[in-house]
């Protein structure tokens, strides 16, 4: 095996967690729509979104640190991430649980935005006979399973925001 199938699979790692997002941002973003106003559920759902890609880059922070055990040396960390910027990137994610940077949502889009251009690559491949169908088909799974993956963080970013709310509301009446 060389070294063109490890990169193979790092770019479908990244492409199953990074390149589902945009698509759930655009569905949200028209859902909610423009006219509405900023305390609806649906305008407070756009405003969770980064908070929910931020969740997918900690779930690939931990998948880069569980391919990393036992050895967390400065050495194997540098050897693992030295030249992969991507991965570096995707990490990056990570910076949405800032509220800086969280608050324009415009910011995480444009982030996977190179994600998912990582899948229009094969995609421009395929139409071009330059890579297998193979290839096309692997991704069109993994992009669906980036889908799924970046459905359930909204989810579950929801659903913790909606706790945290009831919560504050008990607490304020008690």
């Amino acid at each position: 095996m060389d070294n063109s199938f490890f990169s193979y699979l790092q770019q479908l790692e990244l492409i199953a967690f990074f390149s589902g997002y945009p698509l759930i941002y655009t569905i949200v973003v028209s859902i909610a729509g423009k006219n509405q106003p900023k305390r609806s559920f649906k305008n407070r759902l756009v405003l969770l979104l980064p908070f929910a890609y931020a969740l997918v880059g900690t779930l690939y922070l931990g998948l880069q640190l569980k391919n990393l055990y036992p050895d967390y040396s400065i050495e194997n960390i540098k050897q693992i991430f030295q030249g992969s910027y991507l991965k570096i990137w995707g990490i990056l994610s990570m910076l949405f649980w800032i509220p800086v940077f969280s608050r324009k949502t415009i910011f995480s889009l444009l982030h996977s935005l190179i994600f998912f251009f990582l899948l229009g690559k094969t995609l421009f491949l395929y139409l071009f006979k330059a890579t297998e169908q193979i290839n096309i088909s692997n991704e069109m799974k993994i992009y669906t399973d980036s889908l799924l993956l970046n459905t359930g963080c909204l989810v579950i970013i929801t659903f913790f925001y909606l706790l945290l709310k009831q919560l504050n509301k008990r607490s304020v009446h008690h």
